[in-house]
């Protein structure tokens, strides 16, 4: 499916008038968002073992009541995704990350001693589970804000020519925040005893969030509402003001005389623009997931260690793992504005097809060594130069003006659904069977990338109104 022209192309002239050092900074900003999801979602993958010896196993809970409870964050993310439109609507994207700042903060204290007010620390208690639970839920509803709002905000300020940069930067974010978190883990852990790591030291790894959160919500208050949402609320002189400071006067009356006409035109029904944009987008999403990205990150210590890695190695390859994430963002970040996002979504695709089913039939034949660890890289590069990025980048752009707060949290809901339903069934499937548990990822990879090549349009270089456009015919 192709975009074809619906509007006038801009030239390398009005390029030199974006104010770069501008619209970077804000794009920075609204990153830290993206840095905190990456943050949330990692930081137990340091603390997964602990939870278990300290919470599940002296309550003689099974593996299931383990697995719901390290993605327990994940029922939050899909509140977050779900709520996120009507937040983003009513609130805007600014005062939205705010929330979401203030939820991350409170998460991390409480996850860190969920035995706050109501037990004593060292109670093992169901009590105390729950406690957790929840804290971690308030987390990951404030990923889920994150996670819709964060490429929102830097797709609706951004211009064309740059916008699948800018974006796919909140998912460098991610990754960063993971490879950090990684670093903290690992530094919290290193030389110390595993009783300790089981009895304190995981509440650090939680607690260690509260200073990327807090930085978040301060720096948030220096800067500006989106242009579009702006006019959305018919504040037009102030929407103006910040499209004339990114992109220059001549080029912001333009603009703006676009998304006025989109705002005024359009209908603010969910479908008013066909069904076929919302299941693109819902797809998206799930392909996103189902391919088994977070199996990789939530548990890769315990993968490295059922390869027969000890502990600390376990926790250093996970650290060379976040480095080849971050490269092969970057990879992306450099691609997506100059060779598209479906080629870049299609080549990941195989890339990810490859190193599962080669992960399968290693652990089929029972193979532990250097090659499983060269397909597990293989797969995780290929997927965080092509369906990390772009599918946010797709996500903050494909859909129209007026719908774009209700359509990203429809899709970002499937996505954070998608994720908790493939995250809490890992460590039952590899129960049944790792090959038909990597194999199941492998076949999800290739069917993404039929996905892809049959429904999935081309977007490079158009504005978001003259995507719109395209909906409309």
């Amino acid at each position: 499916m192709q975009i074809i022209d619906s509007g006038p192309q801009y030239s390398s002239g009005t390029k030199a008038q974006i104010n770069m050092v501008y619209v970077t900074v804000l794009t920075l900003v609204a990153t830290l968002g993206g840095l905190l999801f990456g943050y949330d979602t990692a930081v137990i993958s340091g603390a997964e073992k602990s939870i278990q010896e300290y919470l599940i196993i002296p309550l003689g809970l099974s593996s299931l009541a383990h697995g719901a409870t390290i993605s327990s964050a994940l029922i939050g993310c899909i509140i977050g995704g779900a709520i996120s439109g009507y937040f983003s609507t009513k609130l805007g994207r600014k005062k939205s990350l705010m929330l979401a700042a203030f939820l991350f903060f409170i998460s991390a204290l409480g996850a860190a001693y969920p035995e706050f007010l109501f037990f004593k620390q060292g109670e093992h208690s169901m009590g105390v589970l729950l406690a957790f639970n929840f804290y971690r839920i308030i987390g990951g509803i404030g990923v889920g804000l994150a996670s819709a709002v964060c490429p929102m905000y830097i797709g609706e300020i951004a211009p064309a020519e740059i916008r699948g940069r800018l974006v796919s930067l909140n998912q460098f974010a991610i990754i960063f925040g993971m490879l950090v978190v990684y670093f903290v883990n690992w530094g919290i852990a290193s030389g110390q005893t595993v009783e300790w790591i089981n009895e304190i030291g995981w509440r650090y790894m939680f607690l260690s969030l509260t200073i990327p959160a807090a930085l978040f919500g301060i720096l948030l208050f220096f800067v500006p509402e989106t242009p579009r949402y702006l006019t959305f609320i018919k504040k037009d002189e102030e929407a103006l003001q910040i499209l004339t400071k990114i992109n220059g006067q001549d080029r912001a009356k333009e603009i703006f005389a676009e998304i006025k006409g989109t705002v005024a035109e359009a209908k603010s029904e969910i479908f008013a623009f066909g069904k076929t944009v919302i299941v693109i987008g819902i797809l998206l999403s799930v392909f996103q997931q189902f391919v088994g990205i977070n199996v990789a990150l939530y548990y890769a210590p315990r993968i490295f260690e059922s390869m027969g890695v000890h502990k600390d190695a376990s926790m250093l390859q996970t650290v060379v793992m976040g480095l080849v994430n971050v490269v092969f963002t970057v990879i992306a970040i450099f691609t997506v504005d100059k060779w598209g996002r479906k080629p870049l979504l299609i080549v990941g695709s195989i890339g990810m097809a490859i190193g599962m089913f080669a992960i399968a039939i290693f652990s089929y034949l029972h193979i532990i060594g250097i090659a499983t660890l060269i397909f597990i890289i293989i797969y995780t590069a290929s997927f965080m130069m092509s369906w990390g990025p772009i599918c946010w980048v797709l996500i903050s752009e494909i859909f129209p003006n007026k719908i774009r707060g209700s359509a990203i949290a429809i899709a970002v809901a499937a996505q954070w659904a998608a994720n908790y339903l493939i995250s809490s069934t890992y460590p039952f499937m590899m129960e049944f069977s790792g090959a038909f548990t990597y194999g199941f990822y492998g076949v999800m990879s290739v069917l993404s990338l039929v996905f892809v090549w049959k429904w999935v349009p081309e977007t490079k270089g158009k504005s978001l109104e003259q995507i719109e456009k395209f909906w409309k015919k």
